[in-house]
Parts: C-alpha cells; structure tokens; sequence
C-alpha cells in the first residue's frame, strides 16, 4: 500500500482511532479524567461529521471494556493482546480510502506509540491528539510524544483538529461542533 502523506487533516479521508479507554485503566491515568473528556468530545465531533471511529481494547478480559460513552461513539471495537493493535487486525478494519489515522488514548507510550508507529511502517498518514492521550506517568507521555514526532506522526490539540476537519464556518455542522469544542 502506498499513501501520501499532507501537511493537512481531511475529514474525508480520515479515521478516528481510540485506545484502550479502558474503565479499569482510566483512574491510573495521570490527568485521566480530562483525557476521557477530550476522547468524548472528538469522537461526537467525529460522528457529526460522519468520520468512521475504532475503538481498541487491550486484553478486556483482565483490563474491561472501554468505558461505556468511548464504546457507545465506536463503530468497531478490536480486542487486542498485542500491544501494536495492527497485530490485531486494525488494519484489516480501518475502511478503505480512509488513509490518515487519527489517534487518541492510552497508555501513550505503549499501546498508543506502538500503533501509531506500525501504521506509519503501512505508508499511512498518522496524527496524535496530544490532549487526548495519557500515561501513567507524565514523562513517558512526553518521551513518547518525542520519539513519535522524530518518526513522522503530527502532534496535535483536539481543537486544532476540529476546526481542520471542519475547514469552514459555513460547515454544515459548525455550530454543533463549536459547541462540543466550548464544553
């Protein structure tokens, strides 16, 4: 498969993918809470803008489900033991045309860093919402975050993504979606 890549973000090519939002997980998330809130928020922003979102869950039977508002936004939900959910058959769900990949989630610099670098080595285009990811600890978000930005993936804030997939006032949804990126 050979994608290109663009310095910008397309809702009609994109992909939202949440990792391992996982209820028993989320507490031991260093600023878990407001993490969750940002996943929320872009995949309802997502929905009205009718961009396909994947949830993943790492070994749900040890760890739990996503927790239910994550689950409820997702149209797909892998279950996965490899870290690298690509081992796990997210390529193989990601629809066809959808080349940029989106990521949010946790733990950054294990499930999230892995995948997102495994989809670079597939050629495809990968964005890491920076205020949407955690880890339990601070500074391996930031290493992660790093080393992911030295291989290619672009750092973002959910708002900055909202309004590039928006790209207009006159977006059919814009007052919808400026309300979802106020709360």
């Amino acid at each position: 498969m050979t994608m290109k890549t663009s310095n910008q973000i397309d809702s009609q090519i994109s992909v939202l993918i949440l990792i391992d939002l996982q209820e028993r997980l989320m507490p031991a998330i260093d600023q878990g809470e407001g993490v969750l809130n940002k996943c929320i928020r872009t995949a309802k922003i997502a929905q009205l803008l009718k961009i396909p979102i994947i949830g993943t869950e790492q070994s749900p039977v040890s760890l739990g489900s996503n927790v239910g508002a994550i689950k409820s936004l997702c149209s797909k939900t892998i279950s996965k033991e490899h870290f690298n959910a690509c081992a796990d058959g997210l390529i193989e769900a990601l629809p066809q045309n959808r080349w940029q990949c989106i990521l949010m989630g946790c733990e950054t610099h294990v499930c999230l860093m892995q995948t997102a670098l495994n989809l670079m080595n597939g050629e495809y285009d990968v964005s890491v919402v920076v205020d949407g990811a955690g880890s339990r600890h601070a500074l391996d978000k930031q290493i992660a975050l790093d080393r992911l930005q030295i291989a290619g993936a672009r750092l973002i804030s959910a708002e900055m993504l909202a309004f590039e997939w928006l790209k207009s006032a006159k977006n059919p949804v814009f007052k919808e979606v400026l309300a979802l990126v106020k709360q």
